[in-house]
């Protein structure tokens, strides 16, 4: 009896060290299967394109593949939602935009709180908007296309890809500075076909990232009136900025963060944060962010401490002027 005792609790140990050492070994075996990144817009879109790049870079440093899948709808919120809800193993993931920080502004309600519901890993790119509009547009110059609206009024459309998006910001940001109130048109379940309708002319103007714009330009299929930006893009020398065309002041630059749930374990999330700012580094990376106009962060941007502090500042920022703008 004394020997099955002995026996047993001989076992009883190994299993608990066992065990012990499977669960000390995990961040270090992580990640042990894909990854799931979430972006919660459609397919094909500008965040898209700048998340599919980085999650192949990242996935090469982390030694894992990280599978993006988009989940849209509600400018965001719903793909933002189900991560905040995800279990916070390392293996759900959020890539958005600064519609993080414009959502409290833009909605009453959100399945999540921006701040208190994720762990931040770190800013990704910063990437400029462009103000286009279907070739056969009169307007030649953006003093042309303000007054072409004002005298055309509601029968002008400008798309965009649900309230909170990037998109919907730049083109709230046109209304109010210029005062002109073209018909708005969402896409909410994905921009790449707002980019197909205005190509062939069934809407009139999109202001969106260069990420989605930089090829339609330079095909000559759509007229370009401005960038958002303080000085003209390399890689669109002939497209003047916003303020050069009377918008003084006209900036905006969109950013991108990548989030984990909160309680996610923190060896996963430095894993997380290591492979990032290698990958900013990769000259793959950089190659296609450039065409596509795409600026990776600073190597100090590219970390939990620094996301943090754009979300917080862009939320102050930003929700004055969302709910000023909305007459809340």
């Amino acid at each position: 009896m004394r020997l099955k005792r002995l026996l047993g609790t001989a076992l009883v140990l190994a299993t608990c060290g066992g065990a012990g050492a499977a669960w000390a070994a995990g961040p270090a075996d992580y990640p042990s299967r894909p990854v799931t990144v979430v972006i919660p817009y459609g397919a094909g879109g500008p965040t898209d394109t700048v998340g599919r790049i980085v999650a192949e870079a990242v996935s090469q440093e982390l030694g894992g593949r990280l599978v993006v899948e988009n989940v849209a709808g509600a400018g965001g919120t719903v793909g933002a939602g189900r991560v905040a809800n995800a279990d916070p193993d390392g293996y759900t993931l959020l890539f958005n935009h600064i519609g993080m920080a414009t959502a409290p502004g833009f909605y009453p309600t959100i399945p999540f709180a921006p701040v208190g519901d994720f762990k931040p890993i770190g800013q990704v790119a910063d990437v400029p908007m462009t103000l286009i509009g279907r070739g056969d547009l009169p307007a030649k110059d953006l003093a042309g296309l303000i007054a072409h609206v004002k005298a055309q009024g509601s029968t002008v459309t400008i798309a965009h890809a649900g309230p909170g998006t990037a998109s919907y910001l730049c083109a709230l940001l046109l209304q109010n500075q210029t005062g002109i109130a073209p018909t708005q048109v969402s896409y909410n379940r994905g921009f790449a076909p707002a980019m197909i309708d205005l190509m062939a002319g069934r809407i009139d103007l999109i202001c969106d990232q260069t990420s989605t714009t930089t090829k339609a330009i330079g095909s000559g299929t759509v007229r370009a009136f401005g960038v958002t930006t303080r000085e003209r893009l390399p890689f669109l020398p002939d497209v003047p900025t916003m303020d050069e065309g009377g918008l003084k002041g006209f900036e905006l630059a969109i950013w991108h963060g990548f989030y984990a749930p909160k309680g996610t374990p923190q060896p996963v999330l430095d894993r997380l944060t290591a492979a990032l700012g290698k990958a900013l580094q990769s000259p793959m990376l950089r190659e296609r962010y450039g065409q596509i106009g795409a600026v990776p962060v600073s190597q100090a941007a590219a970390t939990p401490d620094g996301l943090a502090a754009k979300l917080s500042a862009e939320i102050a920022r930003w929700t004055p002027v969302i709910t000023a703008a909305q007459g809340k």
